[in-house]
């Protein structure tokens, strides 16, 4: 096994230990609220919004976009497990403002192995074994945040399968003080209709 592993392992062991009443925790979020967020590791969404296991459910892709997966994840939030509140929150120094599609399909295209990036842009290590099935794929990239969050917004907020009468609300974290920065315009545009 890998030392990773092994230390998840062990991380699990210690938090399984301390585990208590968790287990009586109810499936539907406590706080009747979802956020859709990005993965970077860097983001924390229990710390930068106080939750609490239990009391929100928090979707996570890359650059927490309004995929359509991340839309099936909030609808199900809402009609199956009763949250009535969701926020769209992006935050700085995105990866993936760093790459288009265009260059994330030639990446794939010379290798499956990672690439590498300084400040002339991405490089991949070659190697062969690339594929073209990354053509297929809308990546979602970031040319800036703001408009991304009312982009992600709207397209939630005029989805077939969202009620109108659930705020969305747009925010940007930011990565150097740890502040959600609201995006007026993707909370305007979010706003509930009753």
């Amino acid at each position: 096994m890998s030392k990773i592993n092994d230390e998840v392992l062990s991380a699990n062991s210690a938090y399984a230990n301390n585990f208590g009443d968790k287990a009586n925790l109810p499936m539907p979020p406590g706080r009747r609220f979802a956020i859709l967020t990005c993965m970077d590791a860097r983001l924390d969404p229990a710390k930068y919004a106080g939750l609490a296991e239990g009391d929100a459910h928090v979707i996570r892709n890359a650059g927490g976009r309004a995929s359509d997966d991340a839309i099936r994840s909030l609808v199900i939030s809402y009609k199956l497990l009763g949250t009535r509140e969701w926020f769209v929150i992006h935050h700085t120094d995105c990866g993936m403002q760093t790459f288009t599609d265009k260059i994330m399909c030639d990446l794939l295209h010379s290798s499956l192995n990672p690439a590498s990036i300084d400040a002339s842009g991405w490089h991949d290590a070659g190697g062969g074994g690339g594929s073209t099935e990354g053509d297929y794929i809308k990546w979602l990239t970031i040319d800036k945040q703001e408009p991304s969050v009312l982009e992600d917004v709207r397209r939630i907020r005029h989805h077939p399968l969202v009620p109108s009468d659930i705020p969305i609300y747009g925010y940007i974290f930011d990565v150097h003080n740890g502040k959600l920065v609201e995006v007026p315009e993707a909370t305007e545009a979010g706003r509930a209709k009753n």
